[in-house]
């Protein structure tokens, strides 16, 4: 699929930097290309879609994480396959704020959840997520820990 059938709007992240009440830091991934390529992606062995705990979300940085402009591709994949669900380019500062936010909605939170992903095709809800990691990976492909958010006790 292509990554500009993507877009994608944050939400819920400006109380962490403007004070106020925490909210749940959201990502809407809005999808307008052909819908039933989409929705096969995101359609497990079962015929049903995806649950949370079976697709993992991560940036992959296109240049070094301390670079300005650097740009990366958000992921989500299919976790018991490996298959890419869908791509699309972002600006990796841009991803990491998002990440900073859901990393202090997690110490406000009485959930395991810290942020969310709605999918979208043409604007209506095809599915929600509600995550608790989010790993971002250098150009190489090693996992940059200290930028990514790992909940307590997991071991990758």
């Amino acid at each position: 699929m292509r990554r500009d059938y993507f877009t994608l709007d944050v939400r819920g992240i400006d109380w962490v930097e403007e004070g106020g009440s925490p909210a749940t830091p959201t990502v809407v991934i809005d999808f307008e290309g052909p819908a039933d390529e989409l929705e096969a992606r995101l359609t497990g062995f079962d015929d049903e879609l995806l649950s949370a705990a079976q697709t993992d979300v991560a940036l992959r940085l296109q240049g070094d994480v301390d670079d300005d402009g650097v740009t990366g591709v958000v992921s989500v994949t299919n976790r018991v396959t490996g298959d890419f669900v869908l791509e699309l380019n972002e600006q990796a500062s841009d991803v990491l704020r998002f990440i900073r936010a859901a990393r202090a909605y997690g110490k406000e939170a009485d959930s395991d959840e810290r942020y969310r992903v709605i999918i979208r095709i043409d604007g209506e809800d095809l599915t929600i997520y509600g995550k608790s990691t989010f790993l971002v990976y250098d150009r190489e492909g090693h996992l940059l820990r200290q930028h990514s958010l790992i909940p307590s006790g997991v071991e990758l």
